[in-house]
């Protein structure tokens, strides 16, 4: 048995979808109810990371965890040694953490001080584990949609700064191969798309998904953190804006891990929206 933890997520559903495909006995968690999100074969239940008491039956009589974290407890709050004890205790043997880059190329940073609080308690678990500290995700265009829908445009700062976004399919692909075999314990894999993209040609790309051409406007750092500021804390808006910004080097490299656990290069941005125009493809009324 296979526990997914953030099982409706970008990277959640398509790792279900994976371990099922595979074969898996799968029990997917997530926050709330759901309904047809989910393949029939697959156990559902409602439990919250953020309560890690509730993480105690979700675990019980699993062999291995996949660990998503998001929301508050990405950003310091939680009790990561308490999961991981629930984890223990009801016989998983094998754990897989979704990070993020930010936390090895920055790890002074503030911003995502949860995450870093959560790898240090897998590494001192006493479990066999691997870490996964994935680039920006290509999923994150989600944000464009309302304007994209509306008028045909895509907002974003630092238009011509290119990091190498990657697709969360292939970030789950990843988390799949660590669940299931062996050789990945006590590795940390830095996942990326196969080369960098800027704002300005993801939003040519998503246009040439969705059939229409995309008008490219270039938020200040300011008109960003403003809109940022709305949906999460500051000093992960700060922290988010610092990488997209002024990217460090290691920020802007591509990896070879996900080619090496995969045995094919990661898929693009243009992929990616090829597979998920439907939601940006609404045309403007009249």
């Amino acid at each position: 048995m296979i526990v997914v933890t953030g099982a409706t997520g970008n990277i959640g559903r398509p790792l279900v979808a994976a371990l099922v495909a595979a074969g898996e006995q799968v029990r997917a968690v997530s926050r709330n109810p759901v309904t047809d999100e989910l393949p029939d074969s697959v156990d559902h239940l409602a439990a919250d990371l953020a309560e890690p008491g509730s993480m105690s039956r979700a675990v019980d009589g699993a062999d291995a965890l996949f660990l998503l974290v998001a929301g508050e407890l990405a950003n310091g709050s939680g009790d990561p040694a308490r999961v991981l004890r629930a984890a223990e205790a009801g016989g998983v043997r094998r754990v897989v953490l979704v990070s993020s880059q930010i936390v090895g190329t920055r790890p002074d940073g503030t911003s995502h001080a949860g995450l870093r609080a959560f790898e240090a308690a897998v590494r001192a678990c006493g479990l066999p584990w691997t870490i996964l500290r994935p680039s920006g995700l290509a999923s994150n265009a989600y944000g464009w949609i309302d304007g994209v829908r509306a008028s045909r445009t895509v907002a974003a700062p630092f238009g011509d700064v290119a990091l190498p976004v990657v697709d969360p399919a292939d970030v789950s692909a990843v988390a799949a191969a660590a669940l299931r075999e062996d050789g990945h314990a006590g590795r940390t894999y830095e996942v990326t798309g196969p080369a960098p993209i800027s704002p300005r040609e993801q939003a040519v790309a998503l246009g040439a998904a969705i059939g229409t051409e995309l008008r490219f406007v270039e938020l200040t750092r300011e008109q960003a953190r403003s809109e940022m500021a709305r949906f999460m804390p500051a000093d992960v808006a700060d922290g988010t804006l610092a990488l997209l910004g002024d990217p460090l080097p290691s920020e802007r490299r591509v990896s070879p891990d996900a080619e090496r656990v995969l045995g094919r290069a990661p898929g693009d941005f243009a992929g990616w929206a090829a597979r998920h125009a439907a939601p940006f493809g609404a045309r403007t009324a009249g």
